[in-house]
């Protein structure tokens, strides 16, 4: 691990050391979970890459059921539960 020195208001200083005694935890794991937890949020893919992605799979796969789109409720149906493609 890598030693740094961070400075943090009063408040927060209080809440995180709070929070560290009522877990029974180091200052340090807190600090270290809560940057783990703030990374982890913003590193989220933007929306428009987001919708990049789809729209290159969109099409680009076949199930050769011609009626997928319109009956896909029944075709979950029958995915889900073979006996009931077998009542038809």
């Amino acid at each position: 691990m890598i030693r740094t020195q961070i400075q943090l208001t009063r408040e927060q200083e209080k809440a995180l050391k709070e929070l560290a005694n009522r877990e029974q935890r180091s200052l340090a794991s807190v600090v270290r979970d809560s940057v783990d937890e703030y990374l982890i949020r913003h590193r989220a893919i933007d929306r428009q890459e987001l919708r990049e992605r789809v729209e290159e799979l969109a099409g680009a796969y076949r199930s050769g059921t011609r009626d997928l789109a319109e009956d896909h409720d029944r075709h979950l149906d029958d995915a889900y539960d073979p006996a009931h493609s077998s009542n038809r």
